[in-house]
């Protein structure tokens, strides 16, 4: 079974996401702040990393930073209920696989892991 990540400072999105991720065949890993999600990350090194944008503390941006920093290989999906095309085009800067707004579209999520899934079968 694959490893998720997901970072989100929302209860009802982390939980709504590992109904959603857990349904979907993925281990799902949880992370309420930026700190827990790295941790999280050093430990268990998930391929997919789901974060939103806008948490208190460090941001999205930084924890997308720091993952292609330690695991450049690692497929990380933006997430974020304040979008618009400035922090889409930020978060492809830095390497995003992909970017999505909240309320998330399950079926173009659903869609994009299964994309990410075969580019990191390729990888292997």
């Amino acid at each position: 079974m694959k490893k998720i990540l997901v970072i989100d400072d929302e209860a009802p999105t982390l939980e709504m996401l590992r109904l959603f991720l857990g349904a979907c065949g993925y281990e799902v890993l949880i992370a309420k702040n930026e700190a827990e999600g790295l941790d999280i990350f050093r430990k268990e090194t998930p391929p997919i990393v789901l974060t939103d944008i806008k948490m208190p503390g460090k941001d999205g941006f930084s924890i997308l930073k720091n993952i292609k920093a330690m695991q450049p290989e690692t497929e990380v999906i933006v997430i974020t209920g304040h979008g618009d095309t400035d922090l889409a085009k930020k978060a492809f800067a830095l390497n995003a696989s992909d970017f999505f707004n909240k309320p998330l579209d399950t079926e173009a999520l659903e869609a994009a892991l299964k994309r990410l899934e075969e580019k990191l079968k390729h990888k292997e």
